[in-house]
């Protein structure tokens, strides 16, 4: 986990004690669950795992065969309902660029995250988003549109990345 003077997206993108950051994630994840009175089974548990285990966005298909090789079955609705429940109780997030899944760093909090991805390494990085969909909801409403979702994704090079450049 990073340092409180620390951005999510330093977290992401420069190196950190990655097992207490994913530590971290998973207990939070466990907490809002049982707030919830939601249930982590075994392979929604190991499909978080694995989303956790690197700051990359990962596609369903990627999870399915992690999770194959791991006894957990090979049809594509073993990693499409644990995403979809992951994604749903907030403890995922879809990334639309990359028609992929990245664990969420702060599940403890409802939030509207924006994603910063590398366009080389794939990694993401999650940061707030609160003031981004707030000007866009402001900007929707002068002319007269009622904004109900919006999602943030901005591509570019992560500083590893982009200094090999």
């Amino acid at each position: 986990m990073a340092a409180a003077n620390h951005s999510a997206a330093d977290t992401a993108f420069n190196p950190h004690d990655h097992d207490a950051c994913e530590a971290h994630a998973l207990d939070e994840a466990v907490k809002r669950l049982a707030a919830e009175g939601a249930r982590l089974t075994p392979v929604r548990r190991r499909t978080l795992e694995i989303l956790l285990e690197s700051h990359r966005a990962m596609g369903a298909y990627e999870i399915l065969d992690r999770l194959a090789e791991e006894g957990f079955g090979r049809q594509p609705p073993v990693a499409y309902r644990a995403l979809e429940f992951l994604v749903q109780h907030g403890l995922a997030h879809r990334v639309q660029r990359l028609n992929a899944f990245a664990a969420c760093l702060h599940p403890g909090h409802d939030h509207a995250p924006a994603f910063l991805i590398c366009r080389k390494c794939d990694k993401v990085a999650e940061l707030p988003g609160t003031r981004i969909r707030d000007l866009l909801g402001d900007l929707a409403a002068e002319s007269g549109f009622v904004m109900e979702r919006s999602t943030v994704e901005v591509l570019g090079l992560c500083p590893a990345c982009a200094a090999a450049v």
